[in-house]
């Protein structure tokens, strides 16, 4: 990852055919586009790729998980529950529509943690929201049937995870719905930009009016203007650019996979050399999407020592224990309850607190994050790359 390590003619083609209509707008201007519509080409290929009987482009993957809280119906008083390990763009979606964020713990697979789930739900829990973090699956068949069980909906966070399965079946479908992002570091990217995808048609509808301040998109003669409206919504839409985009680099996305997958075995052969060194838990490991490698050490102090080495060799390894996007323990302003809004929403309300987190929570996700190093992985990573990273984790299996 990410897609603009392979941009080339396809993109350029793509892009000119919007550029020679003049029309970046997704919607409207039925004549003078000729016929051109990227960012429902776009779609429908994405729903085609996936297996999802719809998809709805966005304008983020933070809003594609907005759009589809709202279209569920999730608001103020409800409670939705994720993991204390994901991008903040997880939870900020959940305050964003009023709900209360809980955080499970995670388990050897980087993810959610069905058992700790368990003890989360309460009769407030609207919606679960598992995230298949770092490229690879939550354990999302143990997840969905505990929700089925209290009639909870799941929508399945699969920003870093676009391509990857579990037995053939996308990442992203198991639940009610999924959302995935293809901001400038996803394995595809149009820059900016998100997909929510169901096979629920009532709820692709409730999105795709909501994501374009309620418009019902039913062909009138007043034209945009004349349409109806059972909803207010709000702006979330895809530009024509972004779509055009988007359908080259999922064209590629298959060839995408294979270069990871390839470049990540290396790597991961170079890292099974240091002592006791452990690798994540994959569900499928065939249906993984090599965007990242994740390995973990037999304690924090080892790991320390392994990420100095490796630090010093010029192959640094990230520690999400010590990352502030990503890690429950390292989110400040969530934590200290900051916010630009004077009341105090949405950490309080009518003079109240809402909510209350312990720093000291998801004890479980801290210690094993804190022996844990992981490697990104690039479609293209050069040879002379490779070796100087293989070199460096040899210097490594020897602390």
């Amino acid at each position: 990852m990410p897609g603009f390590e392979i941009f080339g003619e396809e993109e350029k083609r793509q892009i000119a055919d919007v550029l020679d209509t003049g029309v970046l707008f997704r919607y409207e201007f039925t004549e003078q586009r000729r016929g051109i519509y990227k960012v429902r080409e776009f779609e429908e290929k994405f729903a085609a790729y996936t297996g999802a009987g719809h998809a709805q482009a966005v304008t983020s993957g933070s809003a594609a998980l907005k759009v589809a809280l709202t279209a569920l119906g999730v608001g103020p008083g409800d409670e939705v529950i994720t993991q204390g390990f994901t991008f903040v763009a997880t939870w900020e979606a959940i305050l964003e529509v009023g709900a209360i964020p809980v955080f499970t713990e995670i388990d050897t697979t980087l993810n959610m943690d069905p058992d700790d789930l368990k003890n989360k739900i309460t009769d407030q829990t609207a919606c679960i929201i598992p995230v298949h973090m770092c490229g690879s699956a939550a354990r999302i068949q143990q997840i969905k049937a505990i929700a089925d069980a209290r009639d909870i909906p799941v929508l399945e966070d699969t920003a870093q995870s676009v391509g990857a399965r579990i037995r053939g079946q996308h990442l992203g479908t198991f639940g009610t719905c999924g959302t995935f992002s293809f901001d400038p570091v996803k394995t595809i990217t149009t820059g900016e930009g998100g997909m929510v995808v169901t096979n629920d048609p009532e709820l692709h509808r409730k999105m795709m009016e909501y994501h374009d301040h309620g418009h019902d998109h039913v062909i009138n003669p007043g034209g945009r203007g004349g349409e109806g409206r059972s909803f207010y919504g709000f702006n979330y839409r895809m530009m024509e650019l972004q779509g055009a985009i988007g359908i080259a680099q999922l064209a590629k996305l298959d060839s995408m996979l294979a270069a990871q997958r390839k470049n990540k075995n290396r790597l991961k052969e170079a890292v099974a050399k240091i002592p006791g060194v452990t690798f994540r838990e994959q569900i499928d490991p065939h249906g993984d999407s090599a965007t990242f490698l994740a390995f973990t050490l037999s304690d924090a102090n080892h790991r320390k020592k392994v990420g100095t080495v490796l630090q010093e060799h010029g192959a640094a390894a990230i520690c999400w224990a010590e990352n502030t996007w990503h890690f429950y323990r390292r989110w400040e302003h969530l934590l200290g309850e900051r916010t630009l809004v004077n009341n105090g929403w949405p950490f309080a309300a009518g003079g109240k607190r809402r909510f209350v987190y312990d720093p000291q929570d998801l004890p479980q996700s801290a210690s094993l994050l804190d022996r844990t190093l992981v490697y990104p992985i690039s479609i293209r990573m050069s040879e002379t790359k490779l070796k100087d990273m293989e070199a460096a984790l040899e210097k490594a299996s020897q602390v």
